[in-house]
């Protein structure tokens, strides 16, 4: 998320009520999550495990909830808790708008486009020319939705992140300021949800297409003429490159990068990166023709264990 000004560190620090390392008039200009952080940009951390990562990261100001040798180049944000900070820059930068109307004045709809009845479009959407856009569809605050996309009915786009902080108290949820970005010529079936980014987008490439009832979580970028189908759950900050296709009931953990032109059979479990250019099948996924071999070889093993009788 970009700032609508660059701020200083100073400025940062008093919103925040934490100390910092490092110059009064150091500037930052956005938020962001550290695996797609950029310099200029905060980031932060709360476990002793990722510490290095994030000083190492791109980002020009870490929050950190201990006070470390700051990187030559960048600047530090020391609070005793980072999460909450971070959440208290979002809400202020981003804060909730409430809807006043189904359909918000400051949307902006292009030319030939169509919204069935009972769709609700939220702040600061952008929708391109010549879409079509089907009954019950909700559309969130500021995604962007290109030329001639079809939307059928039921999908929601941009609800908030699966991200939570597990305290005594309870789960403690990470305000999601991204956003859902739709490419030219996408077409996306009935029920589907697709999450906004955390603090990036979610970006779903030209040309492909979902079937019916597909989930795609935060930060996830699919990229252009890939086809999934129904059943399909996604989780976040997961790479999709150019025309893959994902067939029914796959599960695709998050963090990861599937290749260009993978082909996913129906009901696979992805636990890891794979190629591009290769089928794949099973839980845990591999390549089809080695699972072919396995279900042969698991046949024959009563007749094998008869000989060893």
């Amino acid at each position: 998320m970009k700032f609508p000004r660059a701020y200083t560190l100073k400025e940062l620090a008093q919103l925040t009520e934490t100390e910092y390392v490092g110059d009064d008039n150091f500037f930052i200009n956005g938020i962001n999550e550290i695996h797609i952080v950029e310099k200029g940009e905060l980031v932060f951390v709360d476990h002793p495990k990722y510490y290095d990562k994030a000083l190492n990261s791109a980002a020009s100001v870490i929050l950190i909830n201990k006070k470390v040798d700051c990187p030559e180049g960048k600047a530090l944000l020391i609070s005793d808790d980072p999460y909450r900070d971070f959440n208290k820059i979002s809400n202020h930068f981003k804060p909730f708008e409430q809807a006043s109307k189904s359909i918000s004045d400051s949307s902006t709809i292009g030319k030939n486009t169509i919204i069935q009845p009972n769709v609700f479009i939220g702040n600061h959407v952008k929708i391109g020319n010549n879409c079509l856009i089907h009954p019950n569809v909700t559309i969130y605050d500021n995604c962007i939705i290109g030329d001639h996309v079809t939307i059928h009915s039921g999908t929601v786009l941009g609800a908030d992140a699966f991200y939570y902080k597990n305290r005594s108290e309870g789960f403690d949820k990470l305000i999601s300021v991204g956003r859902v970005v739709v490419k030219d010529n996408v077409d996306i079936g009935a029920n589907c949800t697709i999450d906004k980014g955390v603090t990036g987008d979610t970006i779903i490439g030209e040309g492909t297409k979902l079937d019916n009832l597909i989930q795609i979580a935060h930060d996830t970028v699919i990229g252009k003429k890939c086809l999934i189908a129904s059943l399909t759950a996604i989780a976040g900050c997961t790479i999709i490159e150019d025309e893959v296709t994902i067939w029914g009931q796959c599960g695709i953990v998050s963090g990861i990068t599937i290749g260009k032109k993978a082909v996913l059979m129906a009901q696979s479990g992805v636990s890891k990166s794979i190629e591009g250019g290769k089928v794949y099948w099973g839980v845990p996924v591999s390549e089809l023709r080695d699972r072919q071999r396995q279900l042969v070889a698991i046949k024959k093993l009563p007749e094998l264990m008869k000989k060893i009788k």
